[in-house]
């Protein structure tokens, strides 16, 4: 085996230079490669005895889903340093943007793809909106008003009867259409996930050439010292609010498929749990890195949305009394807790961290000793 290995380590090392130098392309065949795998990997025990390949490829769009807002929070927070609480409002007013002029309730029916467009540049409206009035604060204070933001939108949203529905939300939204080729529908799950593989494919390029870009080296800059930023010239009030923005305007695309592929929008959908999970997979997967918190965000869906529901079954086919009386999904929380801080006194890093953060745990640790 070690003989093989050493046999292609040569083409490994050029292919990984190579998509050094072409990013955008290695990233292009990574997101090809893994969208291929992942339904045969279902298919593999115990995987394929869980649920079908249908209800697995359904459950994949919808981490992507996740995926794709914690990399979104991942440019305020990761690349930024701002620490925003209220995140799932910006995913809320991109799936109301969408189901307002696509759905039966107002009668628009505008088509989806520009829409998609429209709902990213409304998240950014509404994150300059937000990031307006907090350029000031730090730390807890800022995650205080940010917090407040994402109470305020889905009881706004709640309390809107004659535009958004109320309590019983925004429902018949139109699903995505390729005119005289393909219709999207709830039965077949795979035109949903070939499209999520598109868009995680072209979020991923963004935010890489953004991290990569001098906007992002002023991100970093004021992430880590703001007062020194400033005083070596770069704009803390306008890197700010562009990264705010960034991450509004991914939150808000991806509402808007989230809208197509439910066909209902409800504030249910959008409460504080949706952005501490969030902020949870960005910790987890490696804070400032935007392929750790991806499949930060990714694991955690699919652990609670899948394997805490299989757990009951697997009990209760052991036929343990103790254990057939407790419904782990009321647990789902705890467990995650104990995840969480595990995590943090374990690998406080997150489990693929960014290089730039791993050696500031590497030299601290190096302090502490």
């Amino acid at each position: 085996m070690s003989a093989m290995l050493a046999r292609f380590a040569p083409l490994r090392a050029r292919s990984n230079a190579y998509f050094a130098q072409h990013r955008s392309l290695g990233i292009l065949v990574a997101v090809i490669v893994i969208g291929g795998a992942l339904p045969l990997i279902s298919r593999i025990p115990p995987f394929g005895e869980l649920q079908s390949m249908n209800a697995w490829v359904n459950a994949f769009t919808i981490a992507g889903i996740y995926a794709l807002l914690a990399v979104g929070l991942n440019v305020v927070i990761g690349f930024a340093g701002l620490l925003d609480l209220g995140y799932a409002a910006f995913f809320a007013l991109g799936g109301y943007t969408y189901a307002i002029v696509a759905s039966p309730f107002f009668d628009i029916h505008l088509p989806f793809w520009p829409m998609l467009i429209v709902g990213a540049l409304i998240g950014a409206m509404f994150g300059v909106f937000l990031g307006a009035p907090t350029l000031r604060l730090r730390g807890d204070y800022l995650a205080i008003v940010t917090l407040g933001f994402g109470e305020i939108v889905p009881i706004v949203l709640l309390n809107s009867d004659p535009f958004t529905g109320g309590t019983n939300g925004l429902g018949g939204v139109d699903k995505p259409v390729i005119p005289g080729i393909l219709e999207f529908t709830l039965i077949n799950p795979w035109p949903f996930y070939v499209l999520m593989m598109v868009m995680i494919a072209v979020i991923m390029i963004i935010v890489f050439r953004l991290q990569d870009s001098r906007i992002g080296r002023a991100w970093e800059a004021v992430r880590d010292d703001e007062l020194a930023a400033e005083s070596s010239g770069v704009n803390v009030v306008i890197s700010k609010l562009q990264a705010f923005a960034v991450g509004a305007a991914i939150a808000g695309f991806v509402g808007v498929f989230n809208a197509a592929k439910l066909t209902i929008v409800a504030p249910d959908q959008f409460k504080f749990v949706v952005s501490i999970s969030a902020v949870a997979a960005v910790v987890l997967g490696g804070m400032g890195n935007p392929v750790g918190v991806a499949v930060g965000a990714f694991v955690i869906y699919l652990v609670q949305s899948i394997f805490l529901k299989q757990l009951n079954g697997l009990v209760d086919d052991f036929n343990i009394p103790v254990l057939q009386e407790i419904d782990f999904l009321e647990f789902q929380y705890v467990l995650y807790g104990i995840v969480l801080v595990l995590m943090m006194l374990k690998r406080p890093q997150g489990i693929f961290p960014a290089k730039r953060r791993l050696r500031i745990f590497k030299d601290s640790v190096g302090a502490g000793k």
